[in-house]
């Protein structure tokens, strides 16, 4: 049976006790059936991974103790940055989640021309959140420490204003592209991957792409819906660069 792994958003430290509320009580009992004395592991993001014991649950609380540190080695040397064209329905929390179980550092969701998801104010708060929480029960299940960072929703035109001026390997999936990711340099720093949504890209925003310097390039023959084409280019990425061919 597999240690059940719990992220936490505050500091954690040997020693530490902490009080969980009426949702995670719940879950670790009524879900997971977890007794008083039953062992887990807990981590943040920030402090590493811990070995924990459940102390005390009942039905609206719970409080787990952090016994010792855990040495680990589950994030990918690769820095995988995506910039995902936001789907509709569950397709964007596919994404997400498989993003991150594919060790991908930051995710950035765009908002097209050809999108069929318009989200603006509270609504994309609140997605944001949302797949924030998804990237981190991702994170418990796939044995990662740190959760990738979900930005803010923008519309794509600004994303490229505002994005970091890093150095790196910047690439755009697109159909009619030449080039394969086999073809590629090794990146030296970081690799950014822009993939657009269900319509894929209009001309004019390959135009902005191909203006802020990406690179086109294509995953073979067939046309690929777009959850498909984040997780075969984020795989084939990180068997060629990353720890998936290790």
């Amino acid at each position: 049976m597999s240690l059940t792994r719990l992220f936490f958003d505050s500091p954690l430290s040997t020693g530490a006790d902490i009080r969980l509320d009426q949702d995670r009580a719940r879950y670790l009992g009524r879900v997971l059936r977890l007794r008083s004395g039953d062992t887990l592991s807990v981590f943040n993001g920030d402090d590493g991974e811990f070995h924990a014991a459940l102390t005390k649950i009942t039905r609206d609380s719970a409080v787990v103790h952090v016994v010792s540190s855990i040495e680990t080695s589950t994030e990918s040397p690769l820095k995988v940055h995506l910039v995902q064209g936001i789907s509709r329905g569950e397709r964007m929390d596919f994404v997400v989640q498989k993003a991150t179980e594919l060790g991908v550092k930051r995710i950035s969701p765009v908002l097209t021309e050809y999108g069929m998801v318009k989200l603006k104010g509270d609504r994309a708060a609140k997605r944001r959140d949302h797949w924030q929480s998804v990237a981190e029960s991702a994170c418990e299940q796939s044995g990662r420490i740190r959760p990738p960072l979900i930005d803010e929703v923008v519309a794509l035109n600004s994303w490229f204003g505002n994005r970091p001026r890093e150095s790196g390997t910047d690439l755009v999936l697109r159909p009619d592209a030449i080039s394969s990711l086999a073809t590629i340099p090794t990146p030296t720093t970081k690799l950014c991957l822009l993939i657009g949504p269900e319509g894929g890209f209009s001309d004019s925003e390959y135009e902005d792409v191909q203006l802020a310097g990406f690179q086109p390039v294509s995953l073979g023959p067939r046309i690929l819906r777009t959850e498909t084409a984040a997780v075969a280019a984020i795989s084939i990425a990180q068997s060629l660069w990353g720890d998936l061919g290790a």
